[in-house]
């Protein structure tokens, strides 16, 4: 009991010592990024709706009236929706975008309690540090501050934090279908997309504005055969007719394709990405026929999603018996789809590639958007927002290969600017995985970066 105790005396101790130094902004950040790293928003947890209900009180106490502040239950989860009222004089309302929800994370698997905020060696750890309870905090504590400063925007904020973005996305589609004069806006910032780059030293690389992303669509492939006896083996076989199919997949690449994000992107990375691999960013940036140029690119991981539709198998079932011939085999082909392409474009694709003896079959709904214009007034606040705390970073268009809740709202024609701006290694980047972390300079960074967007673009100095 006593160790206990003392455990529980430090561990209080070394928060606040950790918490020195901090401006009353900064603290009351910290203390609100620990609250809400403790609510386990896993989905088959029912925290979601309870945390809504936290943030909903912390907005009433600051004074924000209650017909401003919408808690829309769902199943298991919930939306929050919270508007910040301006004059009007600067246009349309601008969202603001983040959601609650986070991928399961197992304590038997973690160093550290995923749902406790830890601070050590420089770094927040836990479950939503970085996807994306650390925007959710920024944005909170940005209304918040704003409040108390009496700030009146020249037109409205709205906050829009959704609880199922890990899983159906429901929550958004919901709040865009059914209340959309709650979350329509001139356009929409999300947190969830976008971000600072740093190199292995520690040092800002670049700073990257989502400006697309990918349409995420799953099909299943699949072969019947009428079966029979395994002693009695066939020359047509289910899983056999499968794996051939799966080959045709594996080889298969969709056409080059690009748009001015694309472009934009790999112009600005090429000229701080050393050796082969920058130099064919520049070149395919310069002209994007350059075949040796995507060629390269195609062998990287982490840039084919950028020049094209991809196509990958990810899970694998066949058969029902250990001594019976199969009589159907299925594989799940999960699709990140440039914009622009239809989906429906995609799956005749593929039937044409797998052949007639294999069903191509889409698996529930897909959305398709197109990419946001390049808007001058975004462009120039977040320029304004990232040199505010790394004068000279340059700030470069990108399109995401995965997929936010974002999506949905370019799909119902809000242009959606990812503009997370927490800096980060690519070494570090542990989103949906162990020990996920983000630096402690970098939230206290986003949090000034927020107040300076917010400013900009609401501010009655904005154009």
């Amino acid at each position: 009991m006593f160790k206990t105790c003392l455990w529980l005396v430090l561990t209080a101790f070394a928060g606040l010592a950790s918490a020195s130094g901090l401006d009353a902004n900064e603290r009351e950040a910290r203390e609100l990024f620990a609250r809400l790293i403790a609510f386990r928003t896993e989905a088959g947890q029912g925290q979601v709706p309870v945390m809504a209900e936290y943030l909903a009180g912390r907005f009433r106490e600051a004074g924000f009236p209650a017909a401003d502040i919408h808690l829309m239950p769902h199943g298991e989860t919930a939306a929050l929706v919270v508007r910040y009222r301006g004059d009007g004089s600067g246009g349309r309302p601008i969202a603001l975008l983040a959601h609650m929800d986070v991928v399961t994370a197992r304590r038997e698997d973690w160093q550290r309690d995923p749902f406790t905020l830890t601070e050590e060696n420089g770094y927040f750890y836990g479950r939503g540090t970085e996807d994306i309870k650390s925007g959710v905090t920024v944005l909170t504590a940005s209304f918040l501050r704003l409040k108390r400063e009496g700030f009146v925007p020249s037109r409205d904020l709205v906050i829009v934090f959704t609880g199922d973005e890990e899983t159906a996305q429901d929550t958004v589609a919901e709040l865009l279908a059914r209340h959309r004069d709650w979350v329509d806006a001139e356009f929409a910032l999300n947190t969830d997309a976008g971000g600072g780059e740093l190199d292995e030293q520690g040092r800002p690389l670049m700073y990257d504005l989502q400006t697309a992303e990918k349409t995420y669509a799953s099909f299943e492939l699949t072969t019947h055969n009428p079966g029979g006896h395994s002693s009695q083996p066939r020359a047509d076989n289910a899983i056999y007719a499968l794996a051939d199919a799966l080959e045709k997949l594996r080889t298969f690449r969709f056409p080059v394709m690009w748009n001015d994000t694309t472009l934009a992107s790999f112009k600005a990375r090429g000229a701080v990405t050393p050796g082969a691999l920058g130099k064919a960013m520049r070149h395919f940036a310069r002209d994007p026929h350059d075949a040796a140029a995507a060629e390269l690119l195609a062998g990287e991981p982490a840039e084919v999603g950028k020049t094209r539709t991809t196509c990958v198998a990810t899970l694998l079932r066949g058969g029902h018996a250990e001594n019976a011939l199969p009589q159907s085999a299925t594989a799940t082909v999960n699709c990140r789809i440039f914009p622009g392409v239809a989906v429906a474009e995609v799956q005749r694709t593929l039937a044409a590639l797998v052949g007639p003896e294999v069903a191509v079959t889409p698996i529930g709904k897909a959305l398709a958007s197109d990419a946001s214009p390049l808007r001058a007034d975004v462009l120039a606040a977040v320029g304004k927002a990232v040199h505010a705390i790394h004068p000279g970073v340059p700030v470069t268009p990108m399109q995401e290969s995965g997929a936010t809740d974002g999506l949905y709202f370019r799909a119902a024609g809000i242009p959606t600017y990812g503009v997370g701006c927490v800096f980060i290694k690519s070494s570090d980047e542990f989103a949906h995985g162990l020990n996920e972390r983000i630096p402690v300079q970098s939230f206290y960074e986003d949090l000034r970066f927020w107040h300076v967007l917010l400013t900009t673009l609401a501010g009655h100095g904005a154009a």
